[in-house]
């Protein structure tokens, strides 16, 4: 048996401690404190702390944590609350540590409980060094704690990535993936360029009942990574799910994709659920993609720059038929496909979508790591800005 403990009740999830004001020293229980400063290993409580080794995020941002596991037994009894403090301190600026605070529930468990409670904690950080500095402690004032050390560096061959996080810096995980993108500075240029998003929000695995938070973050990257262009003024996003075969979200040319709106609209997936009306259609999956890119790329209003696709391996049991990809050849924009494929030696064939991309003559990227995300948008952008200066900007735009 295992137990998963979140933050409940009421209670705080993880939160970076802040002094009274700004510069001030952050201010904890003295005992606290002194436990901290000790940098001994105590198990009045008994623990197990596990330090993940940071990882590079397809947000291109380094994350960093622990894992903790406590007998069942030694939780046993009525209701209680663990409160974690944490520090994280930069190499070189032992006076300037971050502290973070956060306050777990424990229901009542019994006496003859068997197994272990689990919880986790999680932190950003830039590249660099760091020492961690961690302790637990229930109602009864027992103590878990631990210290240890954590290097973020980027690979050799990931040195031109540019991170979203500077050296050196500590920041609290992100807890909402579909938080508004800050507003970028888009110089005026002749002739502002505008991209069509088609992307399929979907599981790695396609019989998944749930869309996994890794797919998630990965595929918002994609969308921040495109947001984030300052040469691209106009926007429109189609999302769709080809569990479900429909659309979920649509936002038309717009100087700002809506990320809140579009989480919100991802919550209506329903992936565990079978419609039966879509088991009885024996060409369902393969006619939903067909009639989808017919109606986004031969009805474009506003004259794109670019469409590019984005998603998993969309691997159907029917071709898309001839006639309706050569319907779609007239497209005079050029095409991108962001294949997000996290094993890719596992599926090596390309897709439904990846065909139709290579009939219009497109290019298609596989998208594993998160160097592969930076160095194919930034393809893609060079791809894009050779393209729209090569043909004259329709008049209904200028």
């Amino acid at each position: 048996m295992s137990l998963v403990l979140v933050a409940g009740n009421g209670l705080r999830a993880q939160t970076v401690m802040q002094g009274s004001g700004p510069g001030d020293m952050v201010r904890i229980f003295n005992t606290d404190a002194a436990v901290l400063e000790a940098q001994e290993v105590r198990k009045d409580l008994p623990c197990v702390v596990t330090p993940t080794k940071p990882t590079l995020g397809f947000d291109l941002r380094f994350h960093a944590g622990y894992e903790v596991s406590v007998p069942l037994k030694d939780l046993a009894g009525s209701e209680d609350i663990l409160t974690m403090i944490f520090r994280v301190t930069p190499e070189g600026h032992k006076d300037d540590p971050v502290y973070f605070s956060q306050r777990l529930s424990v229901p009542a468990i019994e006496e003859d409980a068997k197994g272990n409670a689990y919880l986790q904690g999680a932190f950003d950080i830039g590249e660099g060094n760091y020492h961690v500095d961690f302790l637990m402690r229930d109602r009864s004032e027992r103590v878990c704690s631990f210290y240890w050390d954590s290097e973020a560096e980027l690979a050799a061959k990931d040195k031109q990535l540019v991170l979203m996080i500077a050296p050196g810096v500590v920041q609290a995980a992100e807890q909402e993936p579909f938080k508004d993108e800050p507003p970028v500075d888009r110089p005026p240029t002749e002739g502002p360029l505008n991209v069509k998003v088609i992307i399929n929000f979907a599981p790695q695995n396609a019989q998944s009942a749930t869309l996994q938070p890794l797919d998630t973050n990965a595929l918002i990257s994609i969308l921040r990574s495109i947001a984030r262009e300052p040469r691209i003024q106009r926007f429109s996003i189609v999302a769709f799910n080809m569990q479900e075969q429909r659309v979920v979200y649509r936002q038309e040319s717009t100087d700002q994709i809506n990320f809140p709106a579009l989480g919100e609209a991802l919550n209506s997936l329903n992936l565990g659920t079978v419609d039966l009306k879509r088991l009885s259609q024996k060409h369902g999956e393969t006619e939903f993609l067909t009639g989808l890119l017919t109606e986004e790329m031969n009805n474009t209003k506003d004259h794109p720059d670019a469409v590019i696709f984005a998603g998993p391996k969309v691997m159907l049991d029917d071709a898309l038929p001839q006639e309706s990809l050569n319907n779609l050849a007239d497209v005079d924009y050029p095409v991108f496909y962001m294949n997000f494929n996290l094993n890719p030696q596992a599926n090596p064939w390309r897709d439904a979508i990846g065909n139709a991309v290579k009939h219009l003559k497109g290019y298609e990227y596989t998208i594993s790591r998160p160097r592969d995300l930076w160095f194919a948008w930034s393809e893609i952008m060079t791809r894009i800005v050779k393209s729209h200066g090569a043909k004259p900007i329709p008049a209904a735009l200028q």
